[in-house]
């Protein structure tokens, strides 16, 4: 199984050959609330590290989800226009935000493992 990365942001990325899975952590949309708008990147568009990639909007506020590491966006999760709210209830599976290939998979040394980033959290 491919190892998860977290940042100090919440957004968790999965590597799984040389594309990466991205979406927020189950933290992060907890904080938010219900979702109610996710305002997806366009395929192709390239991103630097800490780069806004997408807006979520939700009952309470609206927020920022930065690329954890520089690369192309690839996919992004289309049924999210239709049911944002999958990023409530299925956070780490069928609520990922964007697929994107990384320029630079080192990046990823400089995330937060799942024991850390539950540490970052309590």
């Amino acid at each position: 199984m491919a190892k998860t990365y977290f940042t100090e942001d919440h957004e968790w990325i999965r590597l799984d050959g040389d594309i990466a899975t991205v979406g927020i952590t189950d933290y992060a949309q907890e904080q938010l609330g219900d979702l109610v708008f996710v305002d997806l990147p366009e395929k192709g568009k390239e991103l630097a590290k800490g780069d806004t990639a997408v807006v979520v909007e939700s009952v309470k506020a609206a927020s920022d989800v930065y690329a954890p590491c520089d690369g192309e966006i690839t996919d992004v999760n289309e049924a999210l226009s239709s049911e944002p709210a999958l990023v409530n209830s299925a956070a780490k599976g069928d609520g990922w935000l964007w697929k994107m290939r990384l320029t630079d998979p080192s990046q990823l040394d400089g995330l937060m493992d799942a024991d850390a980033y539950a540490k970052h959290v309590a």
